[in-house]
């Protein structure tokens, strides 16, 4: 059946994932833990801890069925309750200031023949924002993008920079990426199989994307200065994940796996009172360009 196979790459795409960091981080390894849901279903957590360059990273898959919440009915407005959901989720929080935090998230959900779509998305989170990682990244997804639809990067990269945006902060979390859900052919013109294999492609930019960035930025020199505003950026990554972030309300109402779904919690993040920044600073310029709408490509 279609959502076996699914389920199948998507592990496939844990396995190449995890490997890929293990390699980039040069020194720490994944930790697995196997848990099942009550209710059906479960899945893989895989936990990187006190690397030379991961600070705390999971690369989590699931594969979960059952009854959907009322509250999760109305919110997808279905009749139905039985669902099945699979995905690979990850998010990143590396040691070193000047190499990004990094989401992605790649998704299938079931209902019937009728219900049923794909959804994800990757987006990045520099502490600091470096304009030419942030184009790189930005041309990386559009190339993936394009190989299956050249209208696909400027609509999921909007909509990237609406959803990662915190609106009590009024900045965005990051440089943004792309971001899409319910795709299927009656709003894309393609069919399951050819958004199953974008799904895929998605998954596997994650790993050479991800790879340069550390190769770039690990080796450069960082003050307790820069820490302290690493643990501030974290502390906003936090705030959306723990106010916005539709994949966390979703577990939480679905009774996941506590300690999976808030793995992309950093491992420690600060909330100074009121803080400033100076004038010309790197910190201001990064704040500057924490904003919707930057075409970086």
């Amino acid at each position: 059946m279609f959502k076996e196979k699914v389920a199948a790459a998507y592990q496939l795409i844990q396995d190449e994932i995890c490997s890929g960091l293990e390699q980039a981080d040069g020194h720490a390894t994944f930790e697995e833990e196997l848990w099942h849901r009550e209710g059906g279903g479960g899945g893989r957590t895989r936990v990187i801890q006190s690397g030379a360059v991961i600070e705390k990273g999971g690369v989590n898959f699931s594969a979960v069925h059952g009854q959907l919440p009322e509250a999760v009915k109305r919110s997808f407005n279905v009749e139905s309750d039985a669902f099945f959901a699979t995905g690979v989720s990850i998010v990143i929080h590396p040691v070193n200031p000047f190499v990004p935090i990094i989401h992605m998230n790649i998704r299938y959900f079931e209902m019937d023949e009728q219900t049923r779509w794909f959804g994800g998305g990757i987006d990045l989170t520099p502490h600091y924002v470096i304009p030419t990682d942030a184009r790189f990244f930005h041309h990386r997804l559009k190339q993936t993008c394009d190989e299956f639809d050249k209208a696909f990067y400027p609509k999921f990269k909007a909509i990237a920079d609406d959803y990662f945006f915190i609106k009590h902060r009024q900045e965005t979390r990051g440089v943004g990426g792309i971001f899409y859900d319910r795709l299927r052919p009656e709003s894309t013109g393609h069919d399951f199989e050819h958004l199953f294999n974008f799904s895929l492609a998605v998954g596997r930019t994650f790993v050479p994307v991800y790879a340069e960035l550390i190769d770039r930025n690990q080796e450069q020199h960082y003050t307790e200065q820069h820490k302290e505003w690493q643990y501030l950026r974290r502390g906003r990554y936090a705030e959306f994940n723990l106010v916005y972030d539709a994949g966390t309300k979703f577990g939480l109402e679905t009774n996941g796996r506590i300690e999976s779904i808030l793995m992309s919690l950093p491992p420690m993040a600060k909330w100074p009172y009121d803080p400033q920044v100076v004038a010309g600073s790197e910190e201001e310029k990064t704040l500057a360009l924490l904003k919707k709408g930057i075409d970086w490509v």
